[in-house]
């Protein structure tokens, strides 16, 4: 069994062994994990017994929260590189004014995920990455790709939370209509 698949079963036993009160906040909690993120969260809910809408929201919130938090720490960290080489640009201006540059570090090779984002992001700029990035890498990693490559917070945020929206729903309601048909048979 892989550590992922492994995960998602820990998470659906403790589901159904916690009070009933508890058990949206376990979803929350999964919903803020890269890789199950809002719409795997939504799955184990529901398959977990809670009302759908109910896991559907908490699954939302918890990967809106996560998502933020990325959001805001990517956000902190590309401003000060942005203010450390501005003054490191500053500090090595030359007497005639000319500024010299660093070499380049060697280009790290990337995983299948980014470069499919990336080029999302070319084709269907912030809103096709952030809604077609979930097929590729976890919107946690989409946000910060984002914010590093300087597009605004409030805009991330935005298609984030769209894009969670509607991949829970597809989860959550496809997860819901499979139980029905298998309860039907």
């Amino acid at each position: 069994m892989n550590p992922l698949e492994e995960l998602v079963n820990n998470f659906q036993d403790l589901v159904g062994q916690v009070p009933e009160l508890i058990q949206p906040f376990i979803v929350m909690l999964a919903g803020a994990i890269p890789f199950i993120d809002g719409e795997g969260a939504a799955i184990i809910g529901i398959v977990g017994g809670i009302n759908p809408i109910i896991a559907a929201i908490f699954a939302a919130a918890g990967n809106l929260l996560s998502v933020a938090l990325v959001v805001l720490l990517s956000s902190r960290a590309r401003t000060a590189v942005m203010n450390r080489q501005a003054g490191h640009a500053d500090a090595t201006a030359g007497s005639a004014g000319t500024v010299t540059t660093m070499e380049a570090p060697p280009a790290k090779l990337e995983s299948k995920g980014r470069l499919r984002l990336k080029k999302w992001l070319d084709q269907y700029g912030v809103p096709g990455a952030s809604i077609l990035g979930p097929l590729a890498i976890p919107g946690q990693f989409t946000a910060a790709m984002l914010v590093a490559g300087g597009t605004s917070r409030a805009r991330v945020l935005l298609w984030q939370a769209i894009s969670i929206a509607l991949w829970i729903t597809v989860g959550a309601v496809s997860i819901w209509l499979a139980l029905q048909v298998v309860v039907q048979v």
